[in-house]
């Protein structure tokens, strides 16, 4: 009848066969000694100590101690020399299911790296996508303003020349924007499609003062994103309009900490440590907050309580909620 099957799988032993104790022979070559060792004395003693000394009744215990005494003796020499030898091969067979453990888990240490690594170039590749999406939007923000400006420059002139002979500037006689172009314009266009928001954006841009505020908001966000950071994942707590109206009146600490309602801890902490580091995204963000201070200054005492919320949802608002908790406007 045939054994079993040996394991020919990636022709290599099963993993449990480096744990498994080894099997040893029954008689080992140091039995065999002891017993050959043993036998030569008991023919010696039988030879020379027992045979010739029969007739000694009182040295008889003398004479058994004589005989056996050296084969005690020898035998626990076989059995020290045995164990020895067994722990000298249990101390290889621990040594080497540590070898097989260490390189079990650099393997697998391998593995997890070679998994993690296409994980992490993905993301990184998502959000280089994401960035550069962004610029161009961007961009294309920054061309169609220049646009119109290139083409009414004599008109800009003409206009100067009218207020310095007048004494009226050329922002008191321009109509004010629209309070909903406005909201619209600091929301920016969601997409490239988006026709409402570009045509918010051309008109808000044609404001001295709703261009200065876009275009810090603009230069914030466009930081941010290099960081992963996008207005459209963040859920801030929205604040009442009431404090929103304290913020414009002036007032500033816990007072107003509703007004700081992003609560995403890696959007906080990498904005923190941008500011910390970086000087220009510094500056840019202390530019941005003063610019959307003297907004909400302008704003809000024609603003109803709709308008402070439908600006509170606006990309601009949550910038500053994000950039203002960093720079401890609502401590």
């Amino acid at each position: 009848m045939s054994g079993p099957d040996p394991d020919h799988e990636n022709d290599r032993p099963t993993s449990l066969g480096i744990y498994d104790r080894p099997g040893r022979p029954a008689v080992t070559a140091i039995e065999i000694v002891a017993v050959a060792l043993s036998v030569v004395w008991l023919i010696f003693s039988l030879v020379f100590l027992v045979f010739p000394g029969q007739g000694q009744g009182g040295g008889l215990v003398v004479t058994l101690l004589g005989v056996f005494m050296p084969v005690a003796m020898i035998w626990v020499a076989a059995t020290a020399m045995r164990a020895s030898r067994i722990m000298r091969e249990e101390s290889a067979r621990l040594q080497t299911a540590i070898d097989a453990i260490r390189q079990a888990y650099v393997v697998q240490q391998q593995r997890a790296a070679s998994t993690y690594e296409p994980a992490v170039t993905k993301k990184l590749d998502e959000i280089a996508q994401a960035t550069k999406k962004t610029e161009d939007t961007l961009a294309t923000f920054s061309s169609k303003r220049a646009e119109p400006a290139r083409s009414n420059t004599r008109t800009a002139a003409q206009a100067d020349q009218t207020s310095l002979a007048l004494g009226t500037s050329a922002e008191d006689i321009a109509p004010r924007l629209p309070t909903d172009i406005f909201i619209r314009a600091l929301n920016f266009p969601a997409t490239q499609d988006d026709a409402e928001g570009f045509d918010a954006l051309r008109a808000a841009l044609k404001d001295r003062k709703a261009a200065q505020l876009i275009q810090a908001s603009q230069d914030v966000l466009t930081l941010l994103s290099q960081e992963g950071i996008y207005m459209d994942d963040l859920r801030p707590d929205m604040a009442r309009p009431e404090i929103w109206r304290q913020f414009a009146q002036g007032a500033r600490g816990r007072s107003i900490a509703a007004l700081g309602g992003i609560r995403d801890r890696s959007s906080l902490a990498l904005t923190a440590a941008r500011m910390k580091q970086d000087p220009i995204f510094r500056d840019a963000a202390h530019h941005f907050l003063r610019r959307f201070d003297t907004m909400i200054v302008d704003f809000e005492p024609e603003a109803s309580d709709a308008d402070l919320t439908a600006l509170g949802d606006t990309r601009t608002a949550r910038a500053f909620m994000l950039v203002g908790r960093v720079a401890g406007t609502f401590d």
